[in-house]
């Protein structure tokens, strides 16, 4: 097998930033088991509670469950295409983590975290759940809640929320060592696949934004 130089020179900075990342940016305390611990408490408790707020749906009411997983992976699409990768007042932070951080951390090259708490650099802080939830979900559920119904508001809610927890389990699966349980996964490798090129810093910002399912990145003809 032969080894690209260029692979080596960027496995190298890769393996620099990683070491500069984890002194700045990560607490000593920090437990990367805990983060994905606390991401899903927060998300199920508040799908508990919105899924106490149903009454009676009627089978029309249903149909906001498939409308809203199309609205997430537009929301991810998008986030991820013209927030995530390109600089706009007022998303400093998020444009920082994501392609000055964690596209460093990571490249098509070096995927898998080194441990756990590398997963600082995966897993969404609690401050940009909110902010992204928040953002996309709240006015929508609103604007629902008003014209459609209030168990449609709720469905919208829980079916976002979930879309969510699955946009971190998906995520972190692909930054799993290449020899875990979890890439065996029906569909896994192909997804993973479509991540890892993504991951090319050469295309990082042209193609496979969807970080889920690649619907939106096939209809708008990004998918590589």
């Amino acid at each position: 097998m032969v080894t690209n130089s260029n692979e080596i020179d960027t496995d190298a900075r890769v393996s620099s930033f990683r070491e500069a990342y984890r002194e700045s940016e990560i607490p000593p305390g920090y437990r990367g088991g805990v983060h994905f611990l606390v991401t899903n408490t927060m998300v199920l408790a508040a799908v508990v509670l919105c899924v106490m707020q149903l009454t009676a749906v009627q089978a029309w009411e249903w149909w906001t469950i498939p409308i809203t997983f199309l609205y997430a992976n537009l929301s991810e699409y998008l986030g991820h295409r013209f927030v995530m990768h390109k600089p706009r007042p007022g998303f400093g932070l998020i444009f920082k983590r994501h392609t000055k951080q964690h596209h460093r951390f990571f490249t098509h090259t070096t995927m898998p975290v080194d441990s756990f708490r590398d997963f600082k650099a995966v897993l969404f802080p609690p401050i940009l759940i909110g902010f992204f939830l928040g953002a996309f979900g709240t006015p929508i559920a609103l604007l629902i809640g008003h014209f459609a119904s209030v168990n449609s508001a709720w469905l919208f809610a829980i079916t976002g929320l979930l879309y969510f927890l699955n946009y971190e389990y998906l995520h972190s699966a692909y930054h799993l060592p290449n020899d875990h349980w979890v890439t065996r996964m029906p569909g896994m490798a192909r997804l993973r696949r479509l991540h890892q090129t993504h991951h090319d810093q050469s295309i990082m910002t042209k193609c496979n934004f969807n970080i889920t399912y690649p619907v939106c990145d096939w209809l708008f003809r990004t998918l590589k």
